[in-house]
């Protein structure tokens, strides 16, 4: 089965990201507007476990994520996605840092860019369109996030809660 781990914002800024996303991205209906912790993994019941065990021992040990969206970015050219820029912190860096060391499932297919999608799988004129517009509106949105969920993908390729994990530390 698939798994990932993700940090969902305030309702406020779901439903602002949510204004975009019902136009510009296709995954609109199959998962909230989220920030992904741990790219998407395979995992049996036995593994998902011990990952439940490691997550609730990372959740005890870090502080709720303060975040801030700051501005309106583009993963152009590696892809058509646009989305909410979350500044990175070092309390940022330091929980995807330890759940991807902590899980040790496969490596990440990516560089940590903390981000909440807003637009995806556009044509390049579409994308050029799209960006310049949402650049000028911009975002800026500061809160803070108590919560990491543990998400597993249901055969119509939607995302649902397997276990929600209160962020409850220090760091």
């Amino acid at each position: 089965m698939k798994y990932g781990i993700v940090a969902f914002p305030s309702k406020k800024l779901q439903d602002l990201a949510n204004t975009y996303r019902k136009r510009y991205d296709p995954h609109y209906a199959k998962i909230t507007p989220h920030m992904t912790l741990k790219d998407t993994f395979e995992a049996d019941e036995m593994q998902i476990e011990e990952i439940s065990k490691k997550l609730t021992e990372i959740a005890n040990r870090f502080a709720p994520l303060a975040i801030h969206a700051s501005r309106v970015s583009s993963f152009f050219p590696t892809t058509n996605a646009i989305y909410f820029r979350v500044e990175p912190t070092p309390q940022l860096e330091d929980i995807h840092k330890e759940i991807q060391e902590q899980l040790n499932i496969g490596t990440p297919k990516h560089v940590f860019v903390p981000h909440i999608t807003i637009a995806q799988k556009m044509t390049d004129s579409e994308h050029d369109d799209i960006f310049g517009q949402l650049r000028m509106i911009g975002v800026d949105e500061k809160e803070s996030i108590d919560r990491i969920h543990l998400l597993y993908q249901l055969e119509d390729g939607s995302w649902t809660t397997y276990e929600t994990f209160r962020l409850s530390g220090v760091e």
